[in-house]
């Protein structure tokens, strides 16, 4: 790990062989300059945001910056193991379903909302809804298995087709966010203020109600294909949490490291690796990736991309997953060659003494949307 001192510690882990654009540190830094920030932590798929930089966690005392975390509060990936055995995987016939998950759910969304104990708000009809970028819903199989007791601890099975959703909280979180701005700005809040009350209460509801979503996309995706799931694992990547002593992290595309096991994917042309934590990451602000990071911007995706593939070929991969987008732009936007390689991240964590590798996940069909574009 790679340790520099600045008014407010900043570490990034990289090896020598890790690519990190300097961008990204440069916003790591200037960010790290912030009132009451004592801790900046680039992780390895840290790459440049919107002036915040994403693959990161920040933790400051006495203070919180609701900007940090931006517009998709609660935005994470839950992964369901589902009962369809491997011997039963059927592509061809999976990749023609209707999952249509960018339409609203056509169920009782009123009993849902009183299951989930969530209230009705605006955006209620967005329930379900899987959203643009790079959100999806990935069903895997397990390709390798590389710690046998920590798998069988955590009650995998090689034998389940696994589901891994990503998606947020829709246009709810983007609400909170617009409504503190227009009286707060990007100013420092302290969080037992009316202010900060009134943006950490709005925050808690997107975060319940993105994981409530992922709840419903998953009961969605399963139900098209005659099958159940058992969540097994749900991580907020953008959220700000409590740590105690005042302490408050921020993350920003990172996935807390507190919790059993976490899951890092790549692009939708890679591998996904499950991991458990191998130290009490202190250093990282008990944070670790969120998967692979952007290599290109979206722009220079569709630019660069296009100079190599034609769309048609990135609805199968090299490992033989099919990708459903329908969406032109997206499918550019989106495909392996934007994405950093997953197993220098990996690699990165294993050697800075982070992690330990469970078992390696295999993609077999990626839905995006079924929204055509075409241009």
């Amino acid at each position: 790990m790679n340790a520099t001192e600045c008014e407010s510690p900043v570490r990034v882990v990289s090896t020598p062989q890790s690519w990190i654009e300097s961008e990204a540190v440069r916003q790591l830094y200037s960010t790290a300059g912030l009132q009451g920030m004592k801790l900046a932590v680039g992780l390895p798929d840290l790459h440049p945001g919107r002036g915040w930089p994403v693959g990161a966690a920040f933790v400051t005392q006495g203070v919180i910056y609701p900007p940090l975390i931006g517009s998709d509060i609660g935005c994470g990936m839950g992964l369901w193991q589902t009962d369809i055995p491997r011997r039963k995987v059927r592509l061809d016939n999976w990749a023609a379903l209707p999952f249509d998950l960018e339409q609203p759910w056509e169920g009782d969304l009123a009993d849902w909302l009183a299951s989930e104990r969530l209230p009705s708000t605006g955006f209620d009809a967005s329930l379900g809804s899987l959203g643009g970028g790079n959100h999806f819903a990935e069903l895997q199989q397990v390709d390798d298995v590389l710690d046998a007791s920590e798998f069988k601890r955590l009650q995998l099975s090689q034998d389940r087709v696994l589901l891994l959703v990503h998606s947020g909280s829709r246009g709810l979180g983007a609400a909170v966010l617009r409504a503190h701005l227009e009286s707060a700005s990007n100013d420092p809040v302290v969080p037992g203020s009316v202010t900060g009350s009134k943006y950490l209460g709005g925050h808690d509801l997107a975060v319940r109600w993105a994981r409530s979503n992922r709840r419903l996309l998953a009961k969605r995706f399963l139900e098209m294909l005659g099958a159940h799931g058992l969540c097994l694992w749900d991580a907020t990547h953008n959220a700000i949490s409590s740590e105690g002593a005042d302490l408050w992290v921020h993350r920003k595309g990172a996935s807390p490291a507190n919790d059993k096991f976490v899951v890092i994917p790549g692009s939708r042309g890679s591998f996904s690796y499950v991991v458990v934590p191998d130290s009490n990451l202190t250093a990282t602000a008990w944070s670790l990736p969120h998967g692979a990071g952007r290599k290109w911007s979206r722009s220079q995706s569709r630019m660069r991309v296009r100079e190599h593939q034609k769309a048609a070929q990135l609805t199968r991969t090299a490992l033989g997953s099919r990708v459903i987008c329908e969406n032109r732009d997206l499918l550019y936007e989106e495909a392996p060659l934007a994405y950093k390689n997953v197993e220098t991240v990996i690699e990165d964590l294993k050697q800075a003494g982070l992690i330990r590798v469970v078992a390696r996940l295999r993609p077999l069909l990626t839905y995006k949307t079924r929204s055509a574009r075409w241009e």
